[in-house]
């Protein structure tokens, strides 16, 4: 027989990460970065909030890039979402995306991003990428 739901306000046992107002700029400010170094990534740091290990890792970051960064060349081997929280940044085809867009790369697509002017994303990707060279 399945186990009844907990009453709403009922207490549960569970590890739960909140970042409240994500769109404030000191709640962003105040995470941990980690500048992000792999090859062709310049200028971009990175707070991780989830990554699963498993046959498939997925894994969720802020990502922040410098003003005139870009991440690398890359192919996706599982869905990606990219959510704008600061700034804009422009995918290598030359589309723009700004505060509030959601992106969503499908399996098989490579793309690089970078940025102008400098900016904060929330990515989420289900699988790992390929770089691409």
């Amino acid at each position: 027989m399945p186990t009844p739901p907990n009453s709403v306000g009922a207490p549960t046992d569970r590890s739960v990460t909140v970042l409240r107002d994500l769109l404030s700029p000191e709640t962003l400010d105040s995470v941990e970065w980690k500048r992000w170094i792999e090859p062709g990534r310049t200028g971009t740091a990175i707070h991780t909030l989830y990554e699963t290990d498993d046959d498939r890792p997925a894994s969720a970051q802020l990502i922040r890039f410098d003003p005139g960064s870009h991440g690398d060349l890359h192919e996706h081997l599982g869905y990606e979402l990219m959510f704008v929280l600061q700034g804009e940044f422009r995918n290598d085809n030359g589309d723009r995306y700004g505060v509030g867009d959601l992106v969503i790369e499908e399996p098989g697509s490579v793309h690089r991003i970078g940025t102008e002017t400098g900016c904060t994303l929330l990515g989420i990707r289900e699988a790992p990428v390929v770089p691409k060279n």
